[in-house]
């Protein structure tokens, strides 16, 4: 047996050595034969030193479904199929007939009773899945190591749970999983250690000038969006005797959705639904009960502008983010309107980064692209300067957008062609794994579109569509004279720059200084 002791001090002894690599001394002593004696009879092992257990998430089946599945039609569908709805859970399931790998996806999203009905209880949600986390550290651990992943997330008013990995054993982690949910309750001391990590996100949020000015623009859209110095003065008054005395209530009364998608058969997936059944029998939350976002509706032809300066003193860069509200999303109806908005990002996107970082060397974040904020529609020019305050760079976006129409006129036939051809391919570019298709299709199940086969849709509409429609789409939503062109400008202004220039406006433009009371005014667009 060897025994290696590293020490910062030893007994000066005259008897030393030097590895050859690094010169570092050191000696070498045979180990005293009482201490071995005392190793070889010691009165007492201490029961935390044993060898690891079995770790029990290993796979020993890797036997392949999909031959199992061909009868199904289900198999050779592009589309998962709801094979559970109940008022509880409602569970999609999609077997893999493409990849044809051991692996599965398991997707849960569950609505949990007054998570989100104030700041308060807000925040004690989002603490109780911090501290949920912490306590399935030693089982995802163990997990992970047999290549079985796991996400937990607080993902709006929900808890999101994403488990990857080998087929088989992803039920027993499964069930792990929701047996811990069901019935933790966290100790003074790891509640102090979440609280006090909680803390620090919140005061840290926000330092960086685009996290900021993304966090303003939300703040003005959304109608249930809590501040962060607002949910820090509550985190900082919470005790561990206001959880358990919450947490109860919020798993009184749950609603999951959930997809299953990978090398699982039909009837394996319904045990995986099952799981969570058998270990929540709870009632089912209802509709009126379940928290659905709003967003609020800009008026026609609105020009609304919002100033900040950075939350970090010492911050640089200032940024200006233009964002155009279009239209709600409807699903089959927005089709058309989805193709038009993603060629029109397409066209400009190159135009914009080479006209203003290339040419004008304005910042190094220059960018534009579509947003979809809760099934609404939007548009957003941002660039990011170190150089140029936030008013200046506004009028850069500006005129570039001045010139666009001239632009898009220009577009000969081959080029505009080539610009369909280049979107069409990307939308119908096949998944190139198992994971990207589930990602793919679960965004469809949270967006509750349940349009699968939406990028191929959008590719067929794009066909139809011609240079005269992007043309009249830009001058309906961006040009500032149509009654549709709703603006919301959002500049954060860098230490080196002075707010007091935010304060000359045209007339034509509205200053947002009171976000709560611009949203009392406005009306919603339900998700």
């Amino acid at each position: 047996m060897r025994v290696d002791v590293v020490s910062k001090s030893f007994l000066k002894s005259e008897d030393f050595q030097y590895e050859p690599w690094f010169g570092s001394r050191y000696v070498e002593e045979d180990i005293a034969q009482n201490l071995m004696e005392l190793w070889r009879n010691s009165p007492e092992i201490d029961s935390a030193l044993h060898l690891p257990s079995k770790n029990e998430f290993i796979p020993s089946d890797f036997s392949i479904r999909a031959s199992d599945t061909c009868v199904d039609d289900s198999a050779n569908s592009t589309s998962p199929r709801c094979i559970v709805d109940e008022a509880l859970i409602k569970f999609w399931y999609k077997p893999d007939s493409i990849f044809k790998v051991p692996r599965a996806n398991t997707f849960f999203r569950i609505s949990m009773k007054g998570g989100y009905a104030d700041v308060k209880s807000c925040v004690l949600s989002e603490l109780f899945i911090h501290l949920l986390k912490d306590e399935l550290n030693e089982i995802t651990y163990q997990a992970s190591v047999a290549k079985l992943e796991t996400s937990v997330a607080y993902v709006g008013d929900m808890l999101e749970l994403k488990v990857y990995g080998f087929s088989e054993k992803l039920p027993v982690l499964l069930s792990k999983f929701f047996s811990v949910s069901k019935s933790f309750m966290p100790t003074d001391d790891r509640f102090k250690v979440i609280k006090e990590d909680m803390k620090r996100a919140l005061k840290n949020s926000n330092m960086k000038p685009l996290s900021h000015s993304t966090y303003l623009r939300l703040q003005v859209l959304c109608e249930s969006f809590y501040d962060v110095d607002e949910k820090l003065h509550y985190l900082n008054d919470l005790c561990l005797d206001d959880l358990k005395a919450f947490v109860p209530g919020l798993l009184s009364q749950l609603y999951v959705e959930g997809l299953c998608h990978g090398n699982l058969s039909k009837e394996e997936a319904i045990s995986i639904s099952n799981i969570f059944k058998m270990n929540f029998p709870v009632n089912p939350l209802p509709i009126e009960l379940r928290h659905a976002e709003q967003v609020i509706c800009l008026p026609s032809g609105v020009n609304l502008v919002r100033n900040v300066s950075v939350k970090n003193k010492s911050e640089k860069n200032s940024v200006a983010e233009l964002y155009f509200q279009i239209e709600p999303d409807f699903g089959l109806g927005s089709i058309k309107l989805k193709a038009l908005i993603d060629l029109f990002e397409e066209i400009v996107e190159e135009p914009f980064f080479n006209q203003l970082r290339t040419k004008e060397q304005l910042g190094y974040v220059v960018e534009c692209s579509p947003r979809v904020t809760y099934r609404v529609f939007g548009f957003c020019f941002c660039i990011q300067s170190s150089e140029y305050n936030p008013v200046y760079l506004q009028g850069r976006i500006d005129n570039f957008l001045n010139g666009l129409e001239e632009l898009l006129d220009g577009l000969d036939g081959h080029s505009f062609e080539n610009y369909k051809s280049g979107l069409m391919a990307k939308l119908l570019e096949k998944d190139p794994s198992l994971t990207y298709e589930s990602n793919r299709l679960w965004n469809q199940i949270v967006e509750k579109r349940y349009i699968f086969d939406f990028p191929k849709k959008e590719a067929e509409e794009l066909r139809h569509i011609t240079k005269h429609d992007v043309v009249e789409w830009y001058k309906t939503y961006f040009k500032p004279s149509s009654p549709k062109c709703r603006r919301l400008l959002i500049r954060v202004w860098g230490c080196n720059t002075d707010l007091k220039e935010a304060e000359a406006l045209p007339e034509s433009v509205q200053a947002i200084t009171d976000a709560a009371a611009f949203k009392m005014q406005s009306n919603m667009q339900n998700e």
